[in-house]
């Protein structure tokens, strides 16, 4: 509980509201005080970037002890207009644009390229784990611009958006596309301090980042690319060579590649008239229920977290009937929009207060925002409900056994469905706890299983499999506590139960 809250309960309320203030200002006078102390740790270079940071810190800071009580009054939400969500067949109706190499000469790419590898049991940028035939996430994303710039004849860009975890490892493997058609840049999203639950104040000593330090920082959400872009003069110089919009999205999505529909609607619009963000949402299965939908809030578009849905309409907010999309974070947004709100000091994005506890028992929040929540701040808005296919993220090593399966064809760095597979829709699959990390997932399969006919798979303990194996149907295998099942090579399991224990012994 915070300390704020605590006194609530014993001051008589005609005193609160002027003892908050001046709570709040002491707060905020220590804060400074805490990061100015910070910034005298650090060197010349990273004591300019560092100080740039703490401005942003210290804005949001204040709007977090500014905030009181939900962000959003439930009554007030409305379903979003009919012409405010277009359906993609729609716009791909229209054709592509008669000039395709002067729309990509105005777009780029960008990728979230902040997190690690960790939760798949990897060390370093989750966008160099291999995900297909030897191809991490960003040799594919290299492969789809330079394939684009290569048909075209044209200069489309790639950026990273880099954290303090990722930007080195990501710097040294990037000089192997030296001798590509993709010209790459980067820049670094933004490094806040943790805060002590308790007294709010940062919890680090220094501005080292190893050591000690190694968990007292974090890069805060998505939604700092709009500050660090800008900061990092990057932005500036993309709009000087002519650049219009930039196309973001997760790196750990294969299905956002540049669609040339949707960057043909937007280069057609009517320059006063110029829709200045898109967020692709699809449709919402029963796996997506906790996604971001997008509502129609005090007249615009807004993103609407599950975070910040009072607890008594959370079921509400899950059901596929009332709100029935859900944000891809597949994003177009203009540049000159993007630089005219960031000098207006106007992008306002929800907090989202994130509640860790440090390896030492400290309990921290870290304070971030979501990139898609800023919508609300652009001019013309606009969702397009695009196909499933654009939305395929790997997680886990659940998802990444559907990318590598013959489910999905590989072609130019773009995973496409297998046109033998007879419906649309992917298979649920479930990976126990075994198959967590990337190397235990790929010793226990010796070769990717044939999946083109299957529906559900459930796979939990010590379970191996052969090659050449073919699973169709439902199929769920459960070696329980001390058993252990083995796959043989060859095998053909249609709507089959495997459980206890199974191992083919070489005589």
């Amino acid at each position: 509980m915070y300390f704020a809250e605590g006194l609530r309960k014993r001051v008589p309320n005609s005193w609160m509201a002027e003892f908050e203030e001046v709570m709040q200002q002491q707060l905020e006078t220590s804060l400074h005080s805490e990061l100015e102390n910070l910034l005298s740790t650090a060197d010349g270079a990273e004591a300019e970037v560092s100080k740039k940071d703490f401005e942003g810190f210290k804005k949001l800071f204040h709007r977090f002890l500014q905030v009181k009580g939900p962000s959003v009054e439930w009554p007030k939400i409305h379903r979003p207009p009919e012409d405010s969500i277009q359906p993609y067949d729609k716009i791909k109706a229209r054709g592509l644009p008669d000039n395709v190499a002067d729309c990509l000469n105005k777009l780029v790419v960008v990728k979230l390229n902040g997190g690690l590898g960790t939760s798949m049991g990897c060390k370093g940028p989750k966008s160099l784990i291999s995900v297909r035939n030897e191809n991490t996430f960003l040799d594919l994303t290299v492969q789809q611009i330079e394939h684009l710039n290569k048909t075209y004849n044209t200069e489309v860009p790639l950026v990273l958006m880099n954290s303090f975890n990722t930007d080195e490892d990501t710097k040294k493997i990037l000089q192997k596309y030296t001798h590509h058609r993709v010209k790459i840049h980067t820049f670094n999203q933004s490094r806040y301090p943790r805060i002590n639950k308790e007294s709010l104040l940062p919890v680090a000593k220094d501005m080292a980042i190893t050591g000690e330090n190694a968990d007292v920082w974090y890069p805060p959400g998505h939604g700092d690319i709009y500050a660090s872009f800008y900061n990092s003069g990057l932005l500036d110089q993309l709009i000087a060579d002519g650049k219009e919009y930039i196309f973001v999205s997760n790196i750990d999505n294969l299905g956002a590649t540049v669609d040339l529909a949707i960057l043909g609607h937007l280069m057609s619009q009517p320059n006063g008239k110029r829709c200045e963000f898109v967020m692709e949402v699809t449709d919402k299965t029963r796996a997506d229920v906790k996604g971001g939908t997008l509502i129609q809030y005090d007249g615009k578009l807004r993103l609407l977290e599950i975070a910040q849905v009072p607890k008594a309409h959370v079921d509400e907010f899950k059901s596929v009937t009332k709100f029935k999309i859900f944000n891809t974070n597949n994003l177009w947004i203009s540049l000159p929009a993007i630089k005219r709100l960031q000098e207006q000091n106007a992008i306002n994005m929800e907090i989202i207060v994130n509640a860790k506890t440090l390896d030492g028992g400290l309990n921290v929040i870290q304070l971030e925002t979501a990139v898609g929540a800023a919508i609300k701040s652009f001019d013309n808005a606009l969702g397009i409900n695009v196909p499933r296919s654009r939305f395929l993220p790997v997680k886990t090593t659940s998802d990444l056994l559907l990318v590598m399966s013959n489910l999905y064809s590989l072609d130019a760095g773009s995973l496409t469905m297998s046109q033998k597979r007879q419906f649309p829709t992917t298979p649920h699959v479930k990976l126990g706890s075994s198959f967590t990390k990337v190397q235990e997932f790929l010793t226990r399969f010796e070769s990717i299983p044939d999946m083109l006919e299957l529906d559900h798979l459930t796979v939990s303990g010590d379970v191996t499999c052969g090659k050449h194996v073919s699973l169709k149907g439902t199929v769920i295998i459960i070696a329980n506590h001390g058993d252990r099942i083995d796959i043989p090579a060859g095998s053909l399991l249609e709507n089959k139960i495997v459980s206890g224990n199974l191992r083919i012994l070489d005589h």
